[in-house]
């Protein structure tokens, strides 16, 4: 697994799976091109832990709140969310994608670094900072369907561990939450792509 190579010291993992009715491709596909802004959910969940820095930006300005609020929007699609600091990393289709993000998580405004690569991974986290990887697996079952698997690592630069592990245990259950709905958006889309014989795009 691509996530093993890159990834195998972490503090924290959180594992979700699901059956798609559908081959791997057409899975890999939907995974890039998954799209959670019709989930009240998720809006909620990430409106919720965006609240803080929202506030933080509202006070300097306007524009800069309406610019927060369009870079929580984007975290609901995979294709623009290298734009709040997420990077695809690694992949291996149609079996696995990996992505990364580098930042202080705990804190109001996120402090997202945009130069998450694989050398990032092979460094590790720098001080003052955690490095998470969260990946997305796709595996063929004889009957035709596939299972679907995410999983989620942070690693911890040592000065910040304790802060993350206290962030981690208040947000851990809206993470999991959010992870479903990208799982059953992924399904979604794999399985009307396979009824309509749409296998990439």
């Amino acid at each position: 697994m691509l996530l093993d190579d890159l990834m195998p010291i972490y503090d924290v993992v959180e594992r979700h799976h699901t059956t798609v009715r559908a081959a791997p491709a057409t899975v890999f596909a939907a995974i890039k091109s998954f799209d959670l802004s019709e989930s009240f959910l998720t809006r909620l969940l990430l409106f919720v832990r965006a609240v803080p820095r929202w506030l933080v930006a509202a006070v300097k300005s306007p524009s800069a709140a309406l610019t927060e609020l369009r870079a929580r929007r984007a975290e609901l699609r995979l294709a623009d969310m290298e734009r709040v600091g997420f990077k695809v990393v690694a992949e291996d289709a149609p079996k696995e994608l990996v992505i990364g993000v580098l930042g202080k998580f705990w804190t109001v405004e996120g402090d997202r670094r945009p130069d998450v690569t694989a050398t990032a991974f092979a460094a590790g986290p720098p001080r003052g900072y955690a490095l998470a990887g969260w990946n997305f697996t796709v595996e063929a079952h004889d009957n035709g369907s596939s299972e679907l698997r995410t999983e989620t690592r942070v690693w911890c630069a040592d000065d910040v561990r304790l802060k993350f592990r206290v962030y981690w245990l208040v947000i851990r259950p809206g993470s999991g939450l959010i992870r479903h709905e990208i799982l059953r958006a992924i399904r979604r889309n794999a399985e009307a792509r396979a009824s309509s014989g749409l296998k990439g795009g």
